[in-house]
Formats: C-alpha cells, sequence, structure tokens
C-alpha cells in the first residue's frame, strides 16, 4: 500500500464522522469514497460496519469497476455507483451518499428542490435537481447520478425513492455538499409550510454562484 493510499483511507474514515456528527445518517446506511489521484482505483467504506468501529483499516480499496483490492472486508453496496461515476466523471475526486431525512423526503416526493436561498446558489448554482429511480447494487443509480449532474452546476442530485448523492474534486468537497443539501432542504421545506417561498431571478443565482465559487473564502497570495 502507497502513503498516498494510506493517507487517503484515513481521511475518508475520518470523514465518514462529518456525517453521523451532522446527523445524515442512520445505522450503517451511508458512503464516502476518494478517487486515489492518478490511478484507477478508489477507496470507500465498507458495507454494514458501524460508523463508530470505522477507522483507516477497515477502508476498502477498489478499482473503479468495484472490484476489491486491498481491505478485508466486502465494500459498500454501493460501490458499482461510486465506480460508474468515476469512470464516467474524470474530473470527480469524491462520492458521497446519505438518506438525509429533509432532502430524501424531497427525493421520495420527486420533487426538485427550487433555489430559494442564496446559500443554495452558492453552491449549487440553482435548483438540486432529482435522478431517476434505480435498484441498489448495479450501475443503474450510478447512470443516473451521471446522467442527472453532467452539465449540471448542482454537486447533490436526489435520486428518486432513495436519498442523496453528492460529487466534489475530492471527499471533502462531497462532503460539504451533503451537509449543505440537508441544511437547503429542511429551509426550503419550512419555508413552503409557512406559504409560497419567493424565487431568485437567475441572473442573480449565477452572479451568487460565480462569487461563491471564485471570489468566496482565502485564496493564495499573487505573485
Amino acid at each position: 500500500m502507497t502513503p498516498a493510499v494510506a493517507a487517503l483511507r484515513e481521511t475518508v474514515a475520518r470523514l465518514h464522522r462529518e456525517l453521523t456528527r451532522n446527523n445524515l445518517v442512520a445505522w450503517t446506511a451511508g458512503n464516502v469514497s476518494a478517487r486515489v489521484s492518478g490511478q484507477d482505483l478508489m477507496v470507500i467504506k465498507p458495507s454494514g460496519v458501524d460508523y463508530d468501529d470505522l477507522t483507516a483499516d477497515t477502508m476498502v480499496l477498489c478499482d473503479l469497476d468495484g472490484v476489491v483490492v486491498d481491505g478485508g472486508g466486502a465494500p459498500s453496496s454501493d460501490t458499482a455507483a461510486h465506480a460508474y461515476v468515476y469512470r464516467a466523471m474524470p474530473e470527480v475526486g469524491g462520492v458521497v451518499h446519505t438518506h438525509s431525512g429533509y432532502a430524501t423526503a424531497w427525493a421520495a416526493r420527486g420533487e426538485a428542490i427550487p433555489c430559494w436561498l442564496t446559500a443554495q446558489a452558492d453552491e449549487f448554482g440553482g435548483e438540486i435537481p432529482v435522478g431517476p429511480f434505480a435498484l441498489i447494487g448495479g450501475d443503474d443509480i450510478g447512470k443516473g447520478i451521471v446522467g442527472t449532474l453532467s452539465g449540471h452546476r448542482s454537486p447533490a442530485v436526489l435520486m428518486r425513492n432513495h436519498g442523496v448523492f453528492t460529487i466534489g474534486r475530492d471527499a471533502r468537497a462531497a462532503v460539504k455538499a451533503a451537509v449543505m443539501c440537508e441544511d437547503v432542504a429542511r429551509t426550503a421545506h419550512l419555508a413552503r409550510a409557512l406559504g409560497q417561498p419567493l424565487p431568485i431571478a437567475p441572473a442573480d443565482v449565477d452572479a451568487l454562484h460565480d462569487r461563491y465559487q471564485n471570489v468566496y473564502g482565502q485564496r493564495p497570495p499573487s505573485g
């Protein structure tokens, strides 16, 4: 095992704690994976293991066909979906799946989350879309994720009757998108319970997204 893979196993194990800390998962549901840079490999959570028992050593190394390369346990039941995303979207470095309550409620209705919040414009660049229903275990979920998010600014998709999948340039970015997706879904639900939320003009959504993606936060000094 190379130092890069060992470090990625540590990172993926640690990021799973963010799912429980942010109340995005129940019991052993949900998973985080990360692409091994420069190799056709990924690190992913083992199937059915308690979050308290997840360590770097329990993480499973797979190739991008979902075949186990290293690790003592079976990988997540969503491994084929993650692998398909990595094969189809080379810019993606991390994938996350959750059944977070409010976002999954929108998925159960088969309803995209309209862009009613500046925070949603920032992170998602518009609505959070709905993907098709697909059974667990094969490529169909991965195909639905890729088909929905290709050409879309959102890093999150609500897979109908299932839950949330998010992508990112790395696993941390995908976890952040999952956290933000649930926060947006909860606020949108509460807003609609009070009445009809007000839309944000498309030009303002574009401006907000551009500022957040290209200006917000710390930037390396020039020169």
